[in-house]
């Protein structure tokens, strides 16, 4: 299983809206050259991402993109959900998929553990907790 370029892209976009302060409005064309994304590409991203309520975008000359919510409230799983969908390793764990072997299938409940470690693992983290991560490592870089 891989997550997607788009995803990617998703998370960096929302870093660069959570770098500002919050509310603050940011044009789809600075992101784009900042962060190195197709303009195209970017519009269809914010587009996934205001359905799922991550963003908020705001047509007209003063507008753009800026968080929904404040980013200690942006968890990881959120965003990769955005874009990827519902988050299943496999088909028999996506929601509202009915198998008739899982009540006798040996993998499935091994199945079920990872997906429910994947989730936990994406839910520790917030846009915040990266963020501040981020700052830590590039002050290390410049100071090495």
């Amino acid at each position: 299983m891989q997550f997607t370029r788009q995803t990617e892209y998703a998370i960096r976009i929302l870093l660069e809206l959570a770098a500002l302060e919050y509310g603050e409005v940011l044009s789809s064309k600075i992101i784009s050259e900042r962060q190195d994304i197709p303009e195209d590409f970017l519009k269809k991203t914010v587009q996934l991402l205001a359905l799922s309520g991550l963003v908020i975008t705001q047509r007209g000359t003063q507008g753009g993109v800026r968080l929904a919510k404040p980013a200690n409230q942006i968890i990881i799983a959120d965003i990769v959900a955005a874009i990827e969908g519902p988050l299943a390793i496999n088909p028999c764990l996506a929601p509202g998929y009915n198998c008739k072997n899982c009540k006798i299938c040996p993998v499935h409940p091994v199945l079920v553990r990872a997906q429910n470690a994947l989730i936990k693992e994406l839910s520790k983290e917030t846009l915040e907790d990266l963020l501040d991560t981020s700052i830590h490592l590039h002050k290390a870089l410049l100071n090495n």
